[in-house]
């Protein structure tokens, strides 16, 4: 029975060796190891997805800054709109005034009229671009501001007409337009102001977005261009509110913007922390708020210096980063960026620091949490093999007690051999 007892301390020893030689891999956890995530970027293994860890740094969060989604740069003119001209379509009225009576326009007889003018019936610019006037003939108002048509107009009839001028004006603007369309109150497209204005001014036209503003991205398309971003980036950055010009297109969207966290956040009740989904519920967010949103680090989790966050990256940015493009496929770069809190400075980092729309926050496990909890599995292990061991002595014991009861009962006048 000794060498049963035995052989059950070596299986149980051997077990205990085989667990630490595999490392705590084959322990629960919300996530990988800290080892792992700097090991896994530079893997050769073709089923796993390569990945490039950066630190974060002021150069990085500058030239991250760079690249956030703004109009401002991608439209840099600051330049008001041109003057708006006629177009193919617009109604437009002319007005000849002579300087005498008995003129080209103006009969002899008409003295008592009030005034020395005659008032065309509104017309259209044809498909060439032109408008008729009498005597005239033809005048080209496509792409024309109109002081220039009425500069052609009087010369084309100053040599018969008295000391003529003219009054061009635009009845109704059906080409230089601006369309305001998606989520806002008032769809629509309407005509450029003359006088000018920015893309505010044209989303409050249309009676301002329908959702909240945190929640709303505008989009810019103008001449084949497109540049989208944040409404409250128009509204706090006056740089992204720039003039809208006639044939804009300004599309208002609604998308929330979330983050997923993961790993040791205090997700409790009295923190309000959460694992999961998290809304900004604002326009914007540093590292530091979003942190703060999913709880904070776990006081008994969390090792401060391996924050990380997950996102892809543009090839133009990563090369930026100093990532070597090289070994990655696609336009989209996987990055890692890696936060660590246990340097001061590491929290003015985060608060410089912008998350986007669907970036993964994770912070990983301390290594003595997943040194302790292999040892809480050893102990089990040991225990659970160590029980038959015990059940066995014990049994053992209780039979040899039964037998010495049985060879000397008690009250008889032999002795038990001890």
């Amino acid at each position: 029975m000794v060498s049963g007892k035995g052989h059950f301390a070596r299986v149980a020893i051997l077990g205990i060796l085989a667990l630490a030689g595999g490392g705590c891999s084959i322990m629960p956890t919300t996530g990988p190891e800290i080892g792992e995530i700097y090991r896994g970027g530079n893997t050769d293994d073709p089923t796993r997805l390569p990945y490039a860890l950066v630190k974060i740094t002021p150069q990085v969060i500058d030239i991250l800054a760079s690249y956030a989604p703004r109009i401002g740069t991608v439209f840099p003119d600051r330049r008001p709109p041109r003057e708006i001209t006629f177009g193919i379509g617009d109604s437009v009225s002319v007005a000849i005034f002579e300087a005498a009576a008995g003129g080209l326009y103006i009969p002899i007889e008409a003295g008592v009229r009030p005034g020395n003018f005659i008032t065309l019936p509104n017309q259209n610019v044809d498909t060439s671009g032109n408008i008729s006037v009498p005597y005239a003939g033809a005048i080209r108002a496509l792409g024309r501001t109109p002081s220039q048509v009425q500069k052609d107009i009087v010369d084309a009839i100053k040599n018969r007409a008295i000391e003529p001028q003219a009054v061009v004006s635009l009845v109704e603007q059906r080409t230089s337009l601006i369309s305001v369309l998606g989520e806002v109150n008032n769809p629509n497209r309407f005509p450029a102001n003359y006088a000018g204005e920015h893309i505010l001014d044209s989303i409050t036209r249309a009676a301002g977005p329908k959702a909240q503003g945190h929640e709303t991205w505008v989009m810019l398309e103008r001449g084949g261009r497109r540049a989208t971003a944040p409404f409250g980036a128009l509204v706090y950055e006056p740089s992204n509110n720039i003039w809208t010009h006639p044939g804009d297109t300004i599309y208002l969207y609604r998308e929330p913007q979330t983050f997923v966290a993961f790993g040791a956040v205090s997700a409790n009740t009295i923190t309000g922390g959460v694992q999961g989904v998290v809304n900004f519920d604002a326009w914007r967010i540093s590292l530091a708020e979003g942190i703060g949103k999913a709880g904070g680090l776990n006081d008994n989790l969390a090792e401060p210096s391996a924050v990380f966050l997950y996102r892809g990256e543009t090839r133009e940015v990563a090369q930026r980063l100093g990532i070597d493009c090289t070994r990655f496929p696609g336009p989209i770069i996987p990055v890692i960026y890696n936060l660590n809190l246990r340097n001061p400075d590491g929290f003015m980092l985060a608060t410089k620091f912008q998350m986007r729309n669907k970036d993964v926050l994770y912070i990983a496990n301390a290594t003595s949490v997943e040194i302790s909890k292999a040892l809480n599995y050893f102990r089990l292990t040991v225990a659970t093999v160590n029980d038959p061991i015990v059940a066995a002595t014990n049994a053992y014991n209780l039979n040899i007690v039964a037998r010495i009861n049985n060879r000397f009962p008690i009250g008889s006048s032999s002795s038990p051999p001890f």
